[in-house]
């Protein structure tokens, strides 16, 4: 599941715990790629990759993303063991704009329904950060509420609203 030697590392990765709707996925996958995140996915998934609603979310920009996919999260943890992990949940205690932010860190999101695992929250809770809701709804959208996160990494790292790749 490693990138291949000589490939950079990412700016950060996105980590989707057994995520249920494929569009979401596939519109992360999309910001993934526009940002040059990479993306994990933690087995199970609720669809199949070859989901026609995942691929049409992600439009035309798979060949963009860097994907790696995990056939459990007892192997995604074992493959990140050392890195900064970095949780988003409603049972945060922290805003996610006091996250440390850091380059290469993973950011972790859990499922539409369920979230991240509780015993996982519990085990880690001093790495647990959410994203205030004033409104008289429950929770965001996972698309939506990955990109306010990974766009609040990057300007924390630096690459503020006018930075671009230069590509070659």
């Amino acid at each position: 599941m490693e990138k291949a030697p000589g490939t950079p590392h990412p700016r950060l990765n996105v980590v989707l715990v057994h995520p249920e709707i494929p569009p979401n996925t596939g519109n992360v996958a999309r910001m993934c790629g526009a940002t040059q995140t990479r993306l994990h996915l933690v087995h199970p998934l609720g669809f199949k990759v070859d989901d026609r609603h995942l691929r049409r979310a992600g439009l035309d920009y798979w060949d963009q993303v860097d994907v790696i996919h995990h056939r459990s999260l007892e192997a995604f943890l074992d493959y990140s063991s050392g890195q900064r992990l970095l949780l988003f949940s409603a049972r945060g205690e922290r805003p996610y704009t006091e996250a440390p932010y850091s380059q290469g860190a993973f950011l972790l999101f859990g499922s539409e329904t369920q979230g991240l695992p509780s015993q996982l929250l519990d085990n880690m809770r001093d790495s647990v950060y959410y994203i205030p809701i004033w409104g008289k709804v429950r929770s965001l959208n996972l698309a939506t509420a990955v990109g306010i996160v990974t766009y609040e990494a990057y300007r924390s790292l630096g690459f503020g609203p006018h930075w671009r790749l230069k590509t070659t």
